[in-house]
């Protein structure tokens, strides 16, 4: 049996201070689900519920992209969480070609970053490996507004 190597953690865009909260799951079709009720008790546990359903509806959109694009073994879901920003990745480790928002109004597929776009402060993608990449994240981060944490 070959071991399984995951991607090394995102370091790049996370906030210095805060929790860090992770989830592996299997590239299935129940990853999406899974990953949206992670994060959403998550959020509704570290007194962010009003980034709750922007953030569940965030990451089944990303996490359903690595689903169906990618034949990645496991897809992870790293959260990062302080008082101020929740910052969410779905790293997968298959590094082809980076997801951008795109699809038409009537399109059946390919409005799910469009809808990441609009509902997140920032958003983006990075890949891992150097030269020879072999993973990729897309990430995005929800801040949190003075009325969300009252």
């Amino acid at each position: 049996m070959t071991p399984v190597t995951l991607p090394p953690p995102p370091a790049p865009y996370l906030p210095q201070r805060g929790e860090r909260y992770r989830l592996v799951a299997p590239n299935t079709p129940t990853a999406p689900r899974v990953a949206r009720d992670f994060v959403g008790a998550l959020l509704r546990t570290t007194e962010h519920p009003g980034l709750v359903d922007d953030a569940r509806l965030c990451v089944s959109e990303v996490v359903s992209n690595a689903h169906c694009h990618t034949r990645s073994a496991r897809i992870r879901v790293d959260v990062k969480v302080n008082r101020r920003q929740v910052m969410v990745y779905v790293t997968d480790d298959e590094p082809g070609r980076l997801p951008e928002p795109g699809g038409a109004a009537h399109a059946e597929s390919g409005r799910g970053l469009v809808i990441v776009e609009s509902l997140t402060d920032r958003w983006g993608t990075t890949t891992h490996g150097g030269r020879v990449r072999t993973a990729k994240t897309v990430w995005f981060v929800l801040v949190a507004r003075a009325l969300d944490r009252l």
